[in-house]
């Protein structure tokens, strides 16, 4: 039997939970870096899952201080699917009797946040899960019981009011419920936003006043849910951008040319103008979620005028790229410089490449290639002052010659360069999702 690519080469879950000092660092790690970089991914525990998005969340982090590598730790999140592992995430959820959805069933394996003093796992089926600092599950987090919906994996925190503005996406009406909560942590609104289906909205963006929801053409089909993945490509669905005041309110619907967007890379809006950049496949399962066939992503610019309703798309370049970020102080500000990460649907890539666009010089590209055999995902902006691109990108690397795994820490402000540091680890990471830097004592 062949192994299915979401299980082969490092995309293979590793087996035990481990707490280690990394002995090994080449070059060295920078002083003013205080704090712990995290990532999160699928890791099965059973070792099998039916998809790359159905694995139990695991969360790998490594804490810096004073120029060394304090420790290593890898955890899985607790939830009820990792508590009942084969089990149907449907026969888990679903009360036939109350035709209830127990939104404490996911497997919170996209994201890790901190927010509110907290750290949340995510995924956007469900619930957040909280963390101690140690990587145990505290249990979900539901805004003192005010959630009543899943939370998107993507939620944003705004750098100006300290806000969490987010979304939760369900099967069943309302489909679309908007939140806005306070740095503190509790929830100051939720309003539901009609759409007329459940379509995957996985990510979305904000500005300084607005928020912008994507309505795309994967939608939800339960003929398909006995089989797993139960979404797929529909023409007669349509394309847009929805704008609705972060304070709440109508939303304006914008259509655009059919795509998908997995990932949003900012926001910004100025002279009545909201400019969104994000990465955009032209079609995403159009054949059920088995058919990858649709293109590959590449960074997109669509510029909303609200005065005129006129939308204006444009392909800012034409390599395979995923995993776009901003440095954190720049969401839904104008910003200068994104991040991304080289695309690849093989599962052993001859090597990664993160790339630096500026914005401000024609989307010009700058490269920093990793040797061969060394793969890599999403790249985090971790700030050094308050000069736009200087601090340092962060990514755990695969190095397949030894089989294990390094957090590289590089300079943002010159990717060409060696990497600052290489921390070693003697185990493997594998492939995953979205992290964060969290700073503060370790």
């Amino acid at each position: 039997m062949t192994t299915p690519l979401h299980l082969s080469g490092n995309n293979a879950p590793v087996v035990e939970e481990v707490t280690l000092e990394p002995a090994e660092v080449a070059g060295a790690v920078p002083e003013e870096l205080n704090g712990v970089y995290l990532r999160n991914g699928p890791n099965p525990r059973t070792g099998w899952s039916p998809h790359y998005f159905a694995g139990d969340g695991m969360v790998h982090a490594v804490a810096l201080s004073g120029g060394r590598a304090r420790w290593y730790r890898n955890r899985y999140v607790r939830t009820p699917l990792f508590e009942h592992p084969g089990e149907s995430r449907f026969a888990l959820a679903f009360d036939p009797e109350s035709g209830r959805i127990d939104y404490r069933v996911t497997s919170a394996n996209t994201h890790v946040v901190g927010y509110a003093g907290r750290l949340l796992a995510l995924e956007e089926g469900g619930f957040p899960y909280e963390l101690t600092p140690e990587l145990e599950t505290a249990g979900p987090f539901t805004f003192g019981g005010a959630l009543s919906t899943p939370m998107t994996a993507h939620p944003k925190v705004c750098p100006v009011t300290g806000e969490l503005v987010f979304f939760g996406s369900r099967l069943r009406p309302p489909y679309l419920t908007y939140y806005r909560a306070a740095p503190t942590g509790e929830l100051l609104q939720s309003q539901a936003v009609e759409i007329p289906r459940a379509s995957m909205m996985h990510d979305f963006a904000i500005t300084r006043d607005h928020v912008i929801f994507m309505d795309l053409p994967v939608v939800f089909d339960p003929a398909m849910a006995a089989g797993g993945m139960p979404w797929r490509w529909d023409d007669g669905h349509g394309a847009r951008f929805g704008v609705m005041r972060r304070d709440g309110g109508p939303v304006r619907w914008f259509e655009v040319e059919p795509c998908y967007v997995w990932h949003t890379m900012n926001a910004a809006e100025a002279d009545g103008v909201i400019t969104v950049i994000g990465c955009r496949v032209p079609t995403l399962w159009r054949d059920g979620p088995e058919d990858v066939g649709g293109g590959v992503p590449v960074l997109y610019r669509w510029r909303l005028d609200l005065a005129s309703g006129k939308v204006t798309e444009q392909p800012l370049d034409d390599v395979p790229i995923e995993y776009p970020r901003v440095a954190d102080a720049e969401v839904g500000q104008s910003h200068r410089y994104g991040y991304v990460t080289s695309f690849s649907l093989e599962s052993e890539p001859e090597r990664s490449e993160i790339y630096r666009y500026d914005l401000a010089a024609g989307t010009s590209r700058e490269a920093h290639r990793l040797p061969p055999g060394h793969t890599c995902g999403e790249a985090v902006f971790v700030p050094r002052s308050g000069a736009a691109g200087d601090g340092y990108l962060m990514t755990f690397v695969h190095d397949r010659s030894r089989g294990t795994g390094y957090l590289a820490i590089l300079d943002a402000a010159d990717l060409a360069a060696e990497p600052v540091a290489k921390v070693y680890l003697p185990v493997r990471v594998p492939s995953g999702f979205h992290g964060t830097w969290l700073p503060g004592p370790v």
